[in-house]
C-alpha cells in the first residue's frame, strides 16, 4: 500500500495549487474499522489523509456531483479542478464518465493508487463484531493485519478480501496525473463462473430467484446514488409525466426499477461493485450486471472504462453487424 507520508506530501502539494479547487481522499471513519470519504480544502487538513485496505468507497462517484453549470444568477463558476484518489477499478469510473462526456480530462487531476486489494466490509464486521474503537486495517503480504483495542490480529488476504479484487484485472489505476506507488501486475482474472452457474438454471428457476431478491427491495435508491455511472441529473425512472414506473414497492415495479437499471448500465457498468455494497437488503446486484458485463465482452469485445479514446459501446456500429431481427 502507497505510504501515508508520501501521500500527505503529494496532498499538500496538489491542494495548495491555485488551479485546483479541492481533494477528495480518505480519512479513518468515526467507529470501527471504516474509512470514508474526506474533501481538503487546503493543505492544513490534509494530515487526517490515508489510504488501507478499508478505503472501499468508489470515490469517482463524487466528480459528477460536483457543481454544475449554469451557476445562480450573480455568480461565477468556479472552475479549477477536482483532484481524487482513485484505485484501479475507482479510475475505470473516471475513464467512462470522459468517454461519455460527463466532464473533460482537464477539469481533473488524478492521484492513481495501485492496490493489492480491499476489505469486505461485512466479512470484517462478522468476523470481528462491535469493534466499535477505531480500529486499522493493513495488508503485509498474503495477511490482512487488524489492530483495535490493544490486539493485533493476522486474517488470511482471501478470507476478508472483496469478491472483486480477487477478479481484478487492473490493480493498477489506467489513468493517473501522479501514481504515489509502484503499479502492481495483473494478479487476477475473470471466468465468469458465478454468471456461468446462474445462466444454466431454467427461466422458472431464474424468475423464482431473482423474485425472491426483488421482492426485498426497499427502493432506497442507495444502489442508484452510489453508482459513479448513474449521474443523470434528470433521471428517467424519477419521471412523472411520463411516468415510466409507480413507487410502489411490490416486486413488479421492484423488479421494472432494476432491470431498467441494468440495461441502462450495459457497457458501462465498471464492475466496482458499490451498488452491492451499500443495499441495505443484501441483494446481489453484481450478479445482474456481470451477466451483461459478460454479455457485452463476448459480443461486442468491449470493455468499459479502459479507454478514453474509445466512442461508448451504444454510440457505435458495425456496417456488418446482423439486422436479420429487423422488422
Amino acid at each position: 500500500m502507497v505510504d501515508v507520508n508520501k501521500l500527505r506530501e503529494k496532498a499538500k502539494e496538489v491542494v495548495s495549487r491555485d488551479d485546483v479547487r479541492l481533494l477528495i481522499g480518505y480519512r479513518p471513519g468515526t467507529y470501527g474499522f471504516r474509512a470514508r470519504p474526506a474533501f481538503v480544502l487546503g493543505p492544513d487538513e490534509v494530515d487526517e489523509l490515508i489510504f488501507t485496505p478499508a478505503c472501499v468507497n468508489n470515490l469517482a462517484s463524487y466528480i459528477t456531483l460536483e457543481e454544475k453549470l449554469p451557476v445562480p444568477r450573480g455568480e461565477e463558476p468556479d472552475l479549477r479542478k477536482v483532484a481524487v484518489m482513485v484505485k484501479g477499478c475507482d479510475s475505470r469510473a473516471l475513464v467512462q464518465q470522459m468517454e461519455e462526456k460527463a466532464y473533460d480530462r482537464d477539469r481533473i487531476l488524478v492521484l492513481g493508487i495501485p492496490c493489492k486489494g480491499v476489505v469486505d466490509m461485512a466479512k470484517v464486521e462478522a468476523r470481528f463484531p462491535n469493534v466499535l474503537e477505531r480500529g486499522e486495517i493493513a495488508l503485509e503480504g498474503d495477511k490482512f493485519v487488524l489492530s483495535f483495542d490493544g490486539t493485533r490480529e493476522e486474517v488470511a488476504r482471501e478470507e476478508l478480501v472483496a469478491d472483486k479484487c480477487l477478479r481484478c484485472r487492473y490493480p493498477t489505476p489506467l489513468v493517473y496525473d501522479e501514481l504515489l506507488d509502484e503499479a502492481v501486475e495483473r494478479f487476477a482474472d475473470d471466468d465468469y463462473s458465478d454468471v456461468s452457474e446462474l445462466e444454466k438454471r431454467s427461466a422458472a428457476d431464474k424468475w423464482a430467484y431473482w423474485e425472491e431478491k426483488f421482492s426485498r427491495c426497499i427502493r432506497c435508491y442507495s444502489c442508484r446514488n452510489v453508482c459513479p455511472m448513474c449521474y443523470c441529473e434528470d433521471c428517467v425512472l424519477d419521471r412523472l409525466q411520463p411516468q415510466w414506473m409507480r413507487r410502489s414497492v411490490d416486486i413488479s415495479e421492484n423488479t421494472a426499477y432494476h432491470i431498467s437499471r441494468a440495461y441502462h448500465l450495459a457497457g458501462r457498468c465498471i464492475q466496482c461493485g458499490e451498488c452491492q455494497r451499500v443495499c441495505p437488503v443484501d441483494i446481489p446486484l453484481m450478479e445482474l450486471n456481470r451477466k451483461f458485463y459478460k454479455d457485452v465482452e463476448e459480443l461486442y469485445d468491449y470493455e468499459p472504462g479502459t479507454s478514453v479514446e474509445n466512442p461508448p459501446l451504444l454510440s457505435t456500429f458495425k456496417v456488418d453487424d446482423r439486422e436479420d431481427f429487423i422488422l
